[in-house]
């Protein structure tokens, strides 16, 4: 037997007093368990889920292993049970593999548990064969264990079987419910991987450094239900990360069983009637999203943790929805059951809605602080259109809310509703000016800090929020200084004929939109002109008006009577030349003479 000794770095392997008359092999067997499952759980389906898959391909490897290594558990009509025993292992032809016997058997039996896990979603009865199948993978486990600890495998295998053992013992005490013993467990197991990841090499630690980032949710969770209330917290953070999926669903069935089942819920004064589960573990898990969101360490595991809870609540309206659309009493029923029902989903859009605007603050704040910074955000500058656009979604959430059915006539509501919508709309119109301080609007923009000042005083006396109030008295101040930054600029623009250089109100001179042909006899540094693209000469070149060629029509030549030309020309002595005897016979009878 083996005795095996970690102190911190450390880990020795101790020799026991029965070992000096047992038979050892010549050579240590060795085998990497962590990896070698890792690796064939990536290549076999559970890099998507599929625990069926990786099942049916530890079965079909089992069988051509137990081929292999010839110890095959009857033929094709008996079945004889043949286990791996420390006499193979100590046997002249003893190898490695024969360890890989127990191990496929109990990944086997887990990758039915974990098909099982996600089968029992929709048939609670199968979390009966979800135990006796970890059962059995424990069992499994315990024997590789026990081959490992005969003297036959080296000390990593050792200690990589006595955390396998454990991992899984800590898996079925915690589908149990024995919180004690499966933080006991756990705990062994993240103890003996943290030592493995000690004395190995950095290229080795990876798998195993996974493996303890996958039991510290496990161990959360553990701590939760023994009576840690911090864990809480810690527990939706890790969810935010991605480090647990079914979070909601075992924090619901932990406070079921200290607190009670939540049946009803009461908003403005009214109770209703939860009944779908979805809806009912959602609204369990949301009594600790306060808690969990303070407690997050940046703005960006705040984000996360919102979006997760803005997901749930979308499955939650999805349940409602469907029941109303499936239950034909709903439909037809009584008004005060369809009205329950209806102001239930009510309160499950005004939840969405308003953790959808807590959000849409924090992403905000996000880019308020990378803009003061002047730090890139995304791998973008943040402008003030990006912030403007941030409170337009913030508006447009408080429109919904405006219209949830059932809240039209509450006056007190859309009061409420509309103090916030006040409140933002002077956000809006203070970053409206900073864009329009930039395109040198400035008229425009005092107009908008005027507005926002208006809007400021006429929310500051309603509004009950106090980190909204304290916003706006900060706003207050900023407008201050940005109508002193806007009125120095329209004054630089009025005298910018007479300047040599024009500053914005970002202190960068103003671009001179004059090309350099047009000023020759004004010295000024423009660097611009040393950029790729100086503004030298205007191309194309603007089009010039110039005077065209006017159309003359000629009617008045018509009606002008020219002088007779005739005795100048000659024509009149070609005209008597050619007379003849008729013109001497008009002549003579006074027929055809000019009078």
């Amino acid at each position: 037997m083996v005795v095996l000794e970690s102190e911190g770095d450390d880990i020795r392997q101790l020799p026991a007093e029965d070992d000096k008359t047992e038979s050892k092999p010549s050579k240590l067997l060795s085998l990497e368990i962590f990896r070698v499952t890792k690796d064939a759980q990536q290549q076999h389906g559970l890099r998507h889920g599929d625990y069926q898959r990786y099942r049916g391909y530890c079965s079909r490897r089992l069988r051509r292993m137990r081929k292999v290594l010839k110890i095959p558990q009857g033929d094709r009509r008996h079945y004889r049970r043949r286990d791996v025993t420390p006499a193979h292992l100590t046997a002249s032809s003893a190898e490695s593999r024969l360890l890989c016997v127990p191990l496929l058997q109990a990944e086997r039996a887990w990758a039915h548990a974990m098909q099982l896990r996600q089968e029992a979603n929709t048939e609670p009865r199968k979390k009966f064969h979800l135990v006796s199948r970890l059962k059995k993978a424990y069992a499994h486990a315990q024997t590789l264990l026990q081959l490992c600890e005969s003297g036959a495998c080296d000390a990593r295998t050792q200690l990589e079987a006595r955390a396998y053992a454990a991992w899984l013992g800590g898996a079925l005490l915690l589908e149990l419910q024995q919180w004690p013993g499966a933080a006991e467990s756990l705990r062994q197991a993240q103890l003996v991987l943290d030592n493995l990841c000690s004395a190995l090499p950095d290229d080795e630690r990876h798998v195993y450094k996974q493996k303890v980032e996958e039991l510290k949710p496990s161990l959360r969770y553990c701590a939760y239900n023994i009576g840690d209330q911090s864990a809480a917290g810690e527990l939706v953070a890790m969810r935010g990360q991605g480090l647990i999926e079914n979070l909601d669903t075992l924090m619901a069935q932990a406070k079921e069983s200290r607190s009670g089942i939540m049946h009803e819920v009461e908003w403005r004064g009214r109770r209703v009637t939860v009944r779908p589960e979805k809806v009912r573990l959602f609204l369990i898990a949301l009594q600790d999203l306060e808690k969990s969101v303070e407690s997050a360490q940046n703005v960006e595991a705040k984000i996360e943790i919102l979006e997760n809870i803005l997901m749930d609540c979308k499955d939650a309206i999805s349940a409602i929805k469907d029941e109303i659309k499936n239950d034909p009493k709903l439909k037809s029923g009584s008004e005060s059951q369809l009205s329950s029902v209806h102001y239930l989903l009510s309160y499950l859009m005004y939840v969405r809605l308003m953790r959808t605007i807590d959000r849409n603050n924090l992403l905000v704040q996000q880019a308020e602080e990378a803009r003061k910074k002047n730090a890139p955000l995304d791998g973008k500058k943040v402008r003030p259109q990006d912030l403007t656009r941030l409170y337009e979604i913030i508006l447009q959430n408080y429109t919904e809310l405006q219209q949830l059915p059932g809240f039209d006539t509450d006056e007190a509501y859309q009061r409420e509703i509309e103090t916030a919508m006040s409140a933002y709309r002077a956000f809006r119109c203070y970053y409206i000016a900073q864009v329009l301080t930039g395109l040198r609007r400035f008229r425009e923009a005092l107009a908008m800090l005027e507005r926002t000042t208006g809007y400021i005083t006429e929310t500051t006396s309603k509004i009950k929020d106090v980190q909204l109030k304290n916003k706006l008295e900060m706003l207050q101040k900023d407008i201050e200084s940005c109508k002193f930054i806007v009125h120095a600029d329209s004054v630089l623009e009025d005298e910018e004929d007479d300047e040599e250089n024009k500053y914005t109100s970002s202190g960068k001179p103003y671009k001179d939109k004059k090309p350099l042909v047009e000023r020759l006899d004004e010295y000024r540094e423009d660097t611009q002109l040393l950029t790729k693209n100086p503004n030298v000469y205007k191309l194309p070149p603007p089009m010039e008006a110039i005077p065209c060629k006017p159309l003359f029509f000629d009617l008045a030549c018509n009606f002008i009577e020219f002088p007779n030309l005739d005795d100048k020309t000659g024509a009149a002595n070609s005209k008597k030349q050619g007379a003849g005897i008729t013109g001497l016979v008009k002549g003579f009878l006074g027929w055809g003479s000019d009078k």
